[in-house]
């Protein structure tokens, strides 16, 4: 029994198996997850019902288990801000701020080999998608 924040075991099997640099794709309910996700990632469902797992209660667990370093949003097509940009912007860790992608080179990128995990929520927020890269766990101090 894992008492971590974090306790899917399929979600932590593919970030414990990723390394830096690798790519975690946490999709709104509009997301074509099945369609577009890369040959290297493994897809999880947790899109119970509408609302229900949204995309910053997974952004929540996924930074308490590893560094981020990067994060890729999908930008809108009027070029505007979706508030829950704020949102993603208080969950990430200091100094990690948000990239807009446009939409179809989002998906390019989401579809990348680099892409070890794609998480389908429920998020019925729309452009609610964040691409996240796994960053580097320091050594521990030497003392």
């Amino acid at each position: 029994m894992l008492k971590s924040t974090l306790i899917h075991p399929d979600i932590l099997h593919a970030i414990g198996a990723a390394g830096h640099g690798s790519q975690v794709l946490i999709a709104d309910g509009n997301y074509p997850c099945s369609t577009t996700a890369g040959p290297n990632a493994e897809l999880v469902y947790l899109n119970l019902c509408p609302g229900t797992v949204t995309v910053t209660e997974v952004i929540r667990s996924i930074v308490s288990a590893t560094p981020i370093e990067a994060a890729i949003v999908m930008q809108t097509a009027d070029g505007s801000e979706p508030p829950v940009f704020s949102e993603f912007r208080s969950l990430l860790p200091d100094g990690v701020d948000i990239e807009p992608l446009e939409r179809f080179s989002f998906y390019d990128a989401a579809g990348s080999p680099n892409v070890c995990l794609v998480i389908a929520t429920g998020e019925q927020r729309i452009y609610a998608n964040i691409l996240l890269t796994i960053g580097v766990v320091p050594p521990p101090a030497a003392g």
